[in-house]
């Protein structure tokens, strides 16, 4: 019963749109103060200050950092050039370039909203320029952008890892083929619009010849840093020479280097605000990852962690059935609910009674991030959306309209991530 009341007033400050953070704490004081149970209010403030202050959690905010320093570095359109020079010409190719671009920003934000917003402010002008359709790129960048979550490093992986102790470090692998994969069906579509619509093949073969003017070694000299990032921060991580946190550190003094020192983009009166822009970003996140840890444990707390198992085992007897009704309550939760709650809040719940039936916890974690990832894209409230929108100069709606065959696209590779275990645990089945 006081499970219950937790969850209904949870919910109903939700629908009635009171924030996120707030309707946490609503439903964690709820049974405490009518019922008694659940703890007290002394244990929810130790809980709440618990849940913004652990080493494992600084990983999020200097990974922010690191992403947000690079981006002030100009670091998508080195990227972007360098894409294009292979694939400009071919059908479909830069938009395939743009995709590729979110893979490997991903890699270096860890964040969906950070990699649509610094690539989709270069590449959307880029794509209208060269007559394609301004919202129809909006939509492209805001599915591909969700790609940002999934490459690892992956903030929602830090999260997921804190929130179950799986580690981080196989979480990041597990997520490699699935964005690959992701990655290959939306370029797929891509390249399949392109044919249909046609392209104005004289603006791009003016672009190309400008490319070809600065030569490949100058494109990969430009981009070799960006793409070495990633390759730092992971093969720190797998060497065994630094923990995911300590990695961060690292791509915060990385992208202090790279930026300061071989790209110039920026000089040393510019960290101050940058850093700003870093707390304000991590501000009201942290603020709701507090909430969410102390809601988790008052769940914990009222058993509803168990009652949930008990649910679970009694009506579903095979992985696949549960994951089946689990993507379908993920994919919804992604189209009203914040990545970061959504999985400090399901994952405790849900992980004890999927393993029971079979479900590898990085396997869970792969396709909850991936399902939150499509809700970033997906209306009322994807992220997403309103970022490229704003981009654009569009209406929200009417990027989600044209946005709709990449998150089709999206979800064929969801069905084969979550029925094809393979693609998330081989990876982390072969490092160990």
């Amino acid at each position: 019963m006081a499970a219950l009341l937790v969850f209904v007033v949870f919910l109903v400050a939700i629908a009635v749109s009171i924030p996120i953070g707030t309707s946490m704490i609503l439903g964690s004081i709820s049974p405490i103060l009518l019922m008694h149970r659940g703890g007290s209010l002394v244990q929810l403030i130790n809980n709440t200050f618990s849940g913004a202050n652990s080493t494992p959690i600084l990983a999020v905010p200097l990974f922010i950092l690191g992403g947000v320093i690079m981006a002030k570095g100009g670091i998508s359109r080195k990227l972007f050039n360098f894409f294009a020079f292979f694939a400009g010409r071919l059908p479909g190719g830069l938009p395939c370039a743009v995709i590729l671009t979110c893979l490997f920003y991903g890699a270096i934000s860890g964040s969906g909203p950070a990699t649509t917003a610094a690539v989709g402010a270069m590449c959307v002008p880029f794509l209208t320029d060269l007559g394609y359709d301004r919202t129809w790129s909006a939509g492209l960048i805001a599915v591909a952008g969700g790609l940002g979550v999934i490459i690892p490093p992956s903030i929602p992986f830090v999260l997921y890892s804190l929130a179950t102790g799986v580690s981080t470090g196989d979480l990041f692998l597990g997520g490699v083929f699935p964005g690959l994969l992701i990655g290959v069906m939306l370029m797929a579509y891509a390249v399949f619009y392109c044919v249909k619509h046609g392209e104005d093949k004289e603006k791009i073969n003016a672009r190309m010849e400008e490319l070809k003017k600065e030569g490949l070694p100058k494109l990969f000299k430009d981009s070799f840093w960006a793409l070495l990032c990633p390759v730092v921060v992971l093969g720190g991580i797998y060497s065994g020479f630094v923990t995911p946190t300590e990695a961060a550190t690292v791509s915060v003094f990385y992208a202090l280097f790279v930026s300061l020192f071989i790209y110039k983009t920026i000089s040393v009166k510019e960290l101050i605000p940058l850093c700003a822009e870093s707390v304000k970003t991590y501000g009201g996140l942290a603020f709701v990852l507090a909430f969410a840890t102390a809601f988790g444990r008052v769940l914990s707390l009222t058993r509803a962690t168990r009652a949930v198992e008990t649910f679970i085992l009694g009506n579903f007897h095979s992985s696949i059935a549960v994951l089946s009704v689990l993507v379908i309550i993920f994919l919804l939760l992604g189209m009203v609910m914040d990545t970061g709650p959504a999985i400090i809040i399901l994952a405790p719940v849900l992980l004890p009674a999927c393993e029971k039936l079979g479900v590898d916890p990085v396997h869970l974690g792969v396709i909850l991030v991936c399902c939150l990832s499509i809700g970033l894209a997906t209306p009322p409230f994807g992220l997403d959306l309103f970022v490229a929108g704003n981009i654009a100069q569009e209406q929200p709606m009417d990027v989600a309209k044209k946005a709709v065959p990449f998150i089709v696209s999206f979800l064929v590779a969801l069905v084969l991530i979550t029925y094809i275990p393979w693609f998330s645990t081989y990876l982390p089945s072969i490092v160990k």
